[in-house]
């Protein structure tokens, strides 16, 4: 990242390695909308973003170098050279290799730990628009109201205080049919200091995984997915659908169990596991590799 300036609310900066929609389409994340003009607005700790690009040139609209410093670099991982994270995991490897050239401009977000928790427990079996009107839905009705950008309104995602107690029939009619009663219990948890997930990145990944399998609706693969997508666990290597059918489909001719997937992902890719992950995750999908 250079040639970063501050021009009437808005930072210009040359970026390499990042890719809007390979960045907010791959999966991580769901407060982020393209617009008709391919830019993308969206909501992250408490602020509202728009961001466009031309080229290697990124823009951001609304925001200014204070928290484009504090706030924006550490959220896009801006400070970590892809560029070293993509020649170590193509090396030898074409079918990452391929991968890797699919989803060049892939960041992984460093989120909000509640929201991300939130937000995955929404995500099982279910798609990711349904997923992103649910999280919308969740926070116009308990969050705190940003502002109103572009002649629509931002709320931020509610805190697990905001979020207490809510009746399991108010949350259903919020988008979230049955995990409304995981929402419920897993808000419960965190809200009377059972498991206090703002510590928990603090803890190896093991130690950490297993406290979020204390939460109701939270299973392995979204436990991965949360370790990997706001702690900073970068060896969790999540396994979904797609990603169980493009390591069978490359990998593993004969089929694969989840903990078959996981030693191969963890001799294989090492610390970089989840990195490899977001590739293969979004080529499989996006090319409909092994279906």
């Amino acid at each position: 990242m250079d040639h970063i300036k501050e021009e009437d609310n808005k930072i210009i900066a040359k970026i390499r390695d990042f890719n809007l929609k390979h960045t907010f389409d791959c999966g991580q994340c769901f407060r982020w909308n393209e617009q008709e003009d391919g830019s993308y607005i969206g909501v992250a700790h408490g602020k509202v973003l728009h961001i466009y690009e031309d080229e290697d040139t990124i823009t951001f609209l609304n925001t200014n170098m204070t928290d484009f410093q504090n706030i924006w670099i550490d959220y896009f991982d801006f400070n970590r050279d892809y560029g070293a994270i993509k020649d170590k995991l193509t090396k030898d490897d074409n079918i990452m290799a391929q991968a890797v050239e699919h989803g060049c401009g892939i960041r992984i977000l460093n989120q909000d730990e509640w929201e991300t928790i939130i937000s995955f427990i929404i995500s099982a079996r279910n798609f990711i628009p349904r997923i992103k009107k649910s999280v919308e839905l969740i926070s116009e009705k308990y969050g705190r109201f940003i502002e109103e950008y572009n002649g629509k309104k931002y709320y931020a995602f509610p805190t697990p205080e905001e979020l207490y107690n809510k009746p399991e029939e108010e949350l259903k009619n919020l988008n979230v049919g049955y995990r409304a009663k995981y929402i419920q219990s897993t808000t419960f948890i965190v809200k009377e200091n059972q498991v206090d997930v703002y510590k928990l990145e603090n803890l190896d990944r093991e130690m950490a995984k297993k406290n979020l399998l204390r939460l109701m609706g939270v299973g392995p693969k979204v436990a991965d997915c949360i370790l990997l997508f706001s702690m900073r666990k970068y060896k969790a290597f999540p396994i979904d659908v797609w990603v169980k059918r493009v390591m069978e489909y490359f990998y593993f001719k004969d089929g694969a169990t989840n903990n078959q997937i996981q030693e191969f992902a963890k001799e294989k890719y090492e610390d970089l596991g989840g990195f490899a992950q977001q590739y293969m995750f979004y080529y499989a999908r996006e090319l409909n590799i092994g279906k």
